[in-house]
């Protein structure tokens, strides 16, 4: 094929925070026509930083493949646990923001620089979200990171009986850091990841 693929993108629900036109603010969605990959981006703020999120969609659009982009409404902190009291602002979604992530064939998970973070948002999210992950982060993390908490991954699973997520991490891509311009070099690792992964659910 020669020239362009056209894509046409929703470009936001909603208004967000406030006028911001198509800018990428907390609670909305830019919707691809084809519900490939859902990129899932943390409310923007002083520590989550849009810019590799949005570096790495333009990449993806560039390869051709379909990419919604979801800012959740409630991105910032960290998922509140059982039995600890609630300190500070606490990270979750919304049953709307599930649905919205399972329209899709493949999650790309853009998450940060704290170990413990990355592993318990991406756990909280692949709990309701019956769908495979990429994990997009900051620091280095592995498989067993994920599997310890009982996150099934295609390198290492928890026992049955402590499988505690619909959904598993399929690649995990690291080293894209918060603020800064995401080389091409991960932008092309995630395309690799995805088109493996969407290959797979064809065959």
């Amino acid at each position: 094929m020669i020239g362009r693929e056209t894509q046409c993108v929703d470009c936001r629900q909603g208004m967000g925070l406030g006028v911001g036109g198509g800018l990428a603010q907390r609670g909305t969605l830019s919707e691809t026509g084809r519900p490939d990959v859902v990129a899932i981006a943390m409310s923007p703020g002083r520590r989550h930083i849009t810019k590799p999120v949005c570096e790495i969609t333009h990449g993806l659009r560039r390869e051709g493949i379909q990419v919604s982009v979801l800012v959740l409404n409630a991105g910032a902190g960290i998922p509140e646990e059982k039995g600890k009291p609630a300190r500070g602002s606490k990270f979750g979604l919304t049953a709307r923001e599930f649905e919205q992530i399972e329209r899709h064939k493949v999650a790309l998970i853009h998450l940060g620089n704290v170990r413990a973070h990355v592993v318990s948002k991406a756990k909280l999210i692949l709990s309701h979200a019956a769908v495979p992950a990429i994990i997009a982060c900051q620091i280095p993390v592995d498989f067993e990171d994920f599997a310890k908490e009982g996150v099934p991954t295609v390198v290492v699973k928890p026992l049955p009986d402590r499988v505690e997520t619909k959904g598993y991490v399929a690649a995990i891509v690291s080293g894209i850091v918060r603020g800064q311009t995401c080389p091409r070099r991960k932008i092309n690792e995630i395309v690799r990841h995805i088109r493996r992964i969407l290959e797979e659910q064809e065959s």
